[in-house]
């Protein structure tokens, strides 16, 4: 359904043309001609995009955009100017507007503008309901684990999840550790609560403290409504905290205090919000060599890091890697709509041979490539990256070398033995001079006694 729009023109004449144009293109709309008019509907009324003209009478349309920020922050507003207020209206996009158009304008150029802020509002609502993800059809998903190392830490989070332990989760990038945050909070008592993800490295630090804690109206500039922060959404629920190393010292310290008091004060807040958030937090880099550098506060480290839990990357738990490809040959073959029943022997000895730098992440690229090129039933290793080919004979040489040296090895100590450790006798039975003789008895230690 097309959203609402409200016109804002004190000419009477553009209001109409616009009303008539967008009325043909399916959407409902409403005019004011005046600011202080559109102020009023915006009180009443709910819509979706707000079109304004820049310059009007007392109430100018820098005051609309304002009112229809406070009303609601994430409303896609508009500006209309003429040729010599351009400067004007990029002012008023620093301030929240999301687009200008300047007068005189052609009937397509307002079309396509307003379709333009209309998506942008879309992509925005869907990115805040990822960020903000409390469906547990994506907490819940299958933990595909058959290593003796993965069941122990699965057994470990089965005493470990009833509790509000906070948790820290270590290990290489791509081994799962997003997923194993999900798990915890799907089947802790928490799971019809809110799981927050955040990750502290990918968002720049001016950002971040507004991100997690809030803030209020006016706090700084650009601050045109409260802004309920991550933690205090998480309330009841689980924060995970990617990255966690990466967070800055001085937002180390607010959150210890979160920790410490279950208290949160948004920017510009004097009146703190009670929050009861679980914590897990992860990290890919050396947390305790962090700590030594003054880099992370160690009583924050102590207070996350109550269950630790280390998972290792997927070259050490090799016995994951038939499952989670045949895992994986599942899941993307019935979103690429193929009907793929498997992979050969080939193929998965290539895949047992790779050291996989990236972890579960990378096998699960390096599956779904192979769903979307496979013609036939099975994955093969043609449908494999060259890399992985090209790393499986190399590990073939590697291994045809260890043969040939252990065997060379093993010839010169029967040999030597033979002729009762006379290495002339030696040398001449093996067709070699003695200088050669010394080097390989040097190369292999061989008791020269």
């Amino acid at each position: 359904m097309k959203p609402k729009i409200l016109i804002v023109d004190d000419e009477p004449d553009i209001c109409k043309a616009l009303e008539f144009l967008l009325k043909r293109e399916g959407y409902s709309v409403t005019s004011a001609n005046s600011g202080e008019d559109a102020i009023e509907k915006l009180k009443a009324e709910s819509f979706g995009v707000v079109i304004t003209d820049l310059k009007m009478g007392k109430v100018d349309g820098i005051t609309v955009l304002e009112k229809a920020k406070e009303i609601n922050h994430d409303m896609p507003v508009i500006m209309m100017t003429a040729f010599a207020s351009i400067e004007s209206a990029v002012e008023a996009m620093k301030k929240g507007a999301s687009d200008y158009i300047v007068k005189p304008f052609l009937n397509e150029e307002i079309k396509l503008t307003i379709k333009k802020v209309i998506e942008q509002k879309k992509i925005i609502n869907e990115n805040i309901a990822l960020k903000q993800q409390i469906s547990q059809r994506m907490a819940c998903r299958d933990f595909v684990a058959n290593s003796e190392s993965m069941l122990k830490i699965v057994e470990t989070l089965e005493k470990v999840i009833p509790t509000k332990s906070n948790i820290m989760i270590l290990g290489e990038s791509g081994t799962g550790k997003g997923l194993l945050a999900e798990l915890v909070h799907c089947n802790s008592p928490r799971r019809d609560r809110p799981f927050i993800s955040i990750n502290c490295s990918a968002i720049p630090e001016g950002l971040l403290e507004s991100e997690l804690f809030g803030y209020k109206k006016g706090a700084f500039t650009g601050a045109v409504s409260d802004k309920l922060g991550l933690i205090p959404l998480a309330h009841q629920g689980t924060l995970f905290l990617d990255e966690i190393g990466d967070m800055p010292v001085n937002l180390q310290a607010k959150l210890l205090k979160v920790l410490e008091t279950g208290e949160v004060y948004p920017l510009g807040e004097t009146k703190p919000k009670i929050v009861d958030v679980r914590i897990i937090s992860a990290t890919n880099v050396d947390i305790e060599n962090r700590i030594k550098e003054g880099k992370f506060r160690e009583d924050l480290y102590w207070r996350l890091n109550v269950i630790e839990i280390k998972i290792p990357p997927l070259r050490e738990r090799k016995d994951d890697i038939e499952m989670l490809a045949r895992h994986f040959i599942d899941k993307f073959s019935e979103e690429h709509k193929k009907n793929i029943k498997g992979i050969d022997r080939q193929a998965l000895s290539i895949l047992l041979e790779y050291s996989w730098p990236g972890n579960v992440r990378e096998l699960g690229n390096v599956i779904e490539r192979a769903v979307v090129l496979t013609d036939g039933d099975y994955i093969t290793a043609d449908n494999l990256p060259d890399k992985l080919k090209k790393a499986e004979h190399e590990m073939q040489l590697s291994t045809l070398k260890t043969y040939l040296s252990d065997y060379e090895k093993n010839l010169l100590i029967k040999l030597y033995e033979a002729h009762n450790r006379d290495k002339e006798e030696t040398a001449k039975a093996l067709g070699i001079d003695l200088a050669t003789l010394y080097r390989k008895f040097k190369k292999y230690g061989i008791e020269e006694q």
